[in-house]
């Protein structure tokens, strides 16, 4: 896995060497950030964005937003397993002056009352079995923590059927073989 395109294109992401995390693959990463680009549907943009990245596992997506031009990165990660991984990679690409790691259980312990700045960014990349996404979407409305022009993206196995709260609306979704990416707001 590498990043795509940027300032670190080319340069090596490390992978876990487990079964119980699911990096996101180059493809549908690739299109994600495309989409991101060039979609007249989103006004989002890369240059100096703040990004929450969270279920982030080894960080591909948030140091690909780093790569691209965006000023800060927030991951949040609880398992074990991924987070040394996350730290090498965040430190080999040089990185650690853009980015922090908030190690908890996004689920049940994360208290959105700690951000004292809002994202331009949220990406979601929970486990395909996770059924809280309602709950989290919430609090993501309750604390205000999307700009204006914010998008939150989640990346969902693509036969996951979610519910979401009414103030969150769809903007577009896209499958990639058996995930599928949902890109939404709440403004």
């Amino acid at each position: 896995m590498r990043i795509i395109s940027g300032k670190l294109k080319g340069k090596k992401i490390h992978e876990p060497k487990d079964i119980n995390t699911r990096p996101l693959k180059d493809l549908t990463k690739e299109s994600v950030f495309n989409i991101i680009t060039h979609s007249n549907k989103l006004n989002v943009k890369f240059e100096n964005s703040k990004v929450l990245d969270l279920f982030s596992g080894v960080g591909s997506f948030g140091l690909e937003c780093l790569s691209r031009g965006s000023s800060d990165i927030t991951f949040i990660e609880n398992y074990k397993g991924v987070l040394p991984i996350l730290k090498k990679n965040i430190l080999n690409l040089n990185c650690q002056n853009n980015s922090s790691i908030i190690e908890i259980d996004i689920i049940n312990d994360l208290n959105f009352k700690i951000f004292k700045k809002k994202f331009d960014i949220v990406f979601m990349d929970p486990p395909y079995k996770e059924k809280s996404l309602t709950s989290l979407l919430g609090k993501i409305v309750e604390f205000n923590i999307l700009n204006e022009d914010g998008v939150i993206i989640i990346h969902r196995h693509k036969n996951e059927q979610d519910s979401f709260p009414d103030k969150f609306k769809i903007i577009e979704q896209k499958k990639y073989g058996i995930s599928k990416v949902i890109f939404g707001s709440y403004h």
